[in-house]
């Protein structure tokens, strides 16, 4: 066997799926970058990234279809948030005035909030560059979603947060169900030779598609029930307490700990607490796993690929961490004076090894649904 065949990905099966984890790893990296900058051609480059490894790896799966809407989320935010910067006023100032709204007088109490008035370009490019950047954020989400299978997600949690787990499984797969449900309508409507479009068709596809919607829900709480969801081990009062204590703590530390990390003036105790809070709830998440009584089948096997993976979302991370504390202003071009951003080739490059997964990753089987 060469060097290259070893390398290549081979086609995904039951036993070589990649650990749902590792996507999600690796989408927190691109997110984690993407936060760091408000410079539009690196925010560009971050969804490029996200888009091409979710065009290159994701299956048929229902969930695998919704990336498209997590672009139109992100566009939806980027025009919502320079809408109210120029009906609302912008903090930044600026000297190129756009334009003169008509301003609605308000009362001595809102000191400092306008409607209308003078819109400055400056404070419409803020804006557009801070939407730009939750967009992205909101799509490197999506990436997860669409690459990441929620059940084997779900089967690979710590017993102590299946439950919890169970709930955002749940959550995360109906809105995608919701939309292949709205399609699948209005395809049929289109094969009847009905309209499909416009507010009287979205209002006649709307009431199957929740009558289904509400199927699902009672279908999926009747099998839970069957399998006895919920029901939990005795264990002692002193264990549930600890259990309790360590988690808590440990959550406390984790925000505290990433809190100090993305702050410049917390560098010093960030990492510490972080590593502290994650060590009290990893001890807290296994003493509670004492009292879920549940076994796995056929578990998900952490292997070198997801590793890579997960490695390529670090390393994007890093990088632009790195990135912007040796050269902020080119990450974080400034709104005033306006210029035009330049093009960081360190960042570009800790992007773009968010693309590895394209290369390593088992390559899904067209048409295979996933389990």
């Amino acid at each position: 066997m060469t060097a290259v065949s070893a390398v290549r990905a081979p086609l995904a099966t039951r036993g070589n799926a990649l650990h749902a984890g590792a996507w999600w790893l690796w989408a927190l990296g691109l997110a984690t970058a993407a936060s760091r900058t408000t410079n539009p051609l690196l925010l560009a480059l971050v969804v490029a990234v996200a888009g091409y490894v979710v065009a290159a790896r994701r299956t048929d799966a229902p969930w695998a279809r919704a990336f498209g809407f997590y672009l139109a989320l992100g566009a939806f935010v980027v025009v919502l948030r320079v809408v109210f910067a120029i009906a609302l006023g912008s903090p930044i100032g600026g000297t190129t005035l756009l334009v003169t709204l008509p301003e609605v007088p308000l009362p001595d109490w809102a000191a400092g909030v306008r409607i209308g008035g003078r819109v400055m370009a400056e404070g419409v490019v803020f804006a557009a560059l801070d939407g730009l950047r939750l967009a992205a954020l909101l799509i490197c989400l999506g990436a997860a979603n669409a690459l990441a299978d929620p059940a084997r997600l779900l089967k690979s949690l710590p017993g102590a947060l299946y439950e919890i787990g169970v709930a955002v499984v749940v959550a995360m797969t109906f809105a995608p169900q919701l939309v292949s449900d709205v399609l699948r309508m209005r395809e049929a409507r289109r094969l009847r030779g009905r309209r499909d479009r416009g507010a009287r068709s979205f209002l006649q596809v709307a009431r199957p598609v929740l009558e289904g919607a509400l199927e699902r829900s009672v279908a999926l709480a009747a099998a839970m029930d069957a399998r006895g969801y919920g029901r939990t081990a005795a264990v002692p009062p002193g264990v549930r307490r600890a259990t309790s204590a360590l988690t808590l703590g440990g959550l406390v530390g984790v925000c505290a700990g990433s809190y100090g990390l993305l702050a410049a003036e917390g560098a010093l105790y960030g990492l510490p607490l972080l590593l502290a809070g994650v060590a009290a709830a990893t001890g807290g998440l296994l003493l509670g796993g004492r009292r879920v009584a549940r076994t796995r089948y056929r578990p998900d096997r952490w292997g070198a690929r997801a590793w890579l993976v997960a490695g390529s979302g670090a390393l994007v991370a890093g990088v632009m961490a790195y990135a912007a504390g040796a050269d902020a202003a080119a990450l974080n071009p400034p709104a005033v004076p306006l210029s035009v951003p330049h093009f960081p080739p360190l960042a570009a490059l800790g992007v773009l090894a968010g693309l590895l997964p394209a290369l390593v990753a088992p390559r899904p089987v067209r048409g295979a649904v996933g389990r």
